[in-house]
């Protein structure tokens, strides 16, 4: 499986569509981060939800979603930029619960149904945007559909999905988005209102070798999309072990003195992709003396 993101327009230029295919970004997410099936759920909508925002920023702008409900889950923090690349987190990874009513892994106990969902851009100007919405749903794609109508009026729709093995590991991911520019009649609203409540869940067409063209041409209708791209999408995280060191350099020489006279070690670990870098005594020592200078 090649995890990917392919986006169209409509031929009339009013309807915009993004599918993602992220089976293996979201398996990737559960291994790093140790988490049980109803928080892999949760934190892979929030990954792909991300994904298909940041599909219109520059390769190297910045998009961070962070969902802050009174969930089970705690926090979800998330960032993308444009290249395809995403990585983040959920507070407490060790969540699995009974299904849901409709037989589905209940997201909504993970995030919950109150509290904020909060987004951020860094394009490079000057001051990042920032724009933040209620959770309406805790759903996860309800949320951002909502966000996106109310902060950024954009009318739109997103569907997400995780369908979980019995074994924990990741059987199928991925997402959609349709967006109304300006201009688009009221019968392609009520059309595309119609296509997304019939639409099969996107695991289920996933599970049924459905392409992302394939949907596309569902959403839009057959015969109706140009493709405009399509690009591979990864968990990557940009965290390194000198980055980490500069962090600990700005703890000061104090601090650092601390650590080599009480522990001779220092461990870090990335939230967002849960590396670990180890530190000997003699590592220290060196940060010690740049903490010096």
């Amino acid at each position: 499986m090649t995890d990917k993101l392919v986006k169209a327009i409509s031929k009339d230029g009013f309807v915009r569509c993004s599918v993602i295919d992220a089976g293996d970004l979201v398996e990737d997410a559960h291994q790093r981060h140790d988490t049980w099936s109803a928080a892999t759920a949760a934190l892979g909508r929030t990954l792909i939800g991300t994904l298909l925002l940041a599909g219109d920023i520059k390769d190297d702008a910045r998009m961070s979603v962070q969902i802050k409900g009174n969930g089970l889950g705690g926090k979800i923090v998330t960032t993308a930029n444009g290249a395809g690349e995403v990585k983040g987190y959920i507070d407490n990874p060790h969540v699995s619960l009974d299904l849901n009513d409709q037989g589905k892994l209940d997201v909504r106990k993970v995030v919950g149904t109150e509290g904020s969902f909060s987004v951020t851009k860094d394009l490079g100007l000057k001051e990042p945007f920032s724009g933040q919405t209620p959770i309406v749903s805790g759903e996860i794609a309800e949320d951002f559909t909502y966000y996106l109508g109310a902060s950024e009026q954009i009318p739109s729709a997103i569907g997400l999905g995780v369908l979980v093995n019995p074994d924990e590991s990741v059987n199928k991911a991925g997402g959609w988005m349709l967006q109304v520019l300006p201009g688009a009649s009221e019968e392609t609203i009520s059309r595309l209102e119609r296509t997304v409540q019939d639409l099969p869940h996107i695991t289920k067409l996933l599970s049924q070798h459905a392409s992302l063209e394939e949907i596309i041409e569902r959403l839009l209708g057959e015969g109706q999309a140009n493709i405009l791209s399509t690009h591979p999408i990864s968990f990557t995280c940009d965290c390194t072990k000198e980055r980490f060191a500069k962090g600990l350099v700005s703890l000061g020489s104090q601090e650092l003195k601390a650590i080599i006279e009480e522990d001779g070690q220092a461990e870090t670990v990335c939230h967002f992709c849960n590396s670990h870098y180890h530190y000997s005594k003699d590592d220290l020592e060196k940060l010690l003396e740049e903490a010096k200078d």
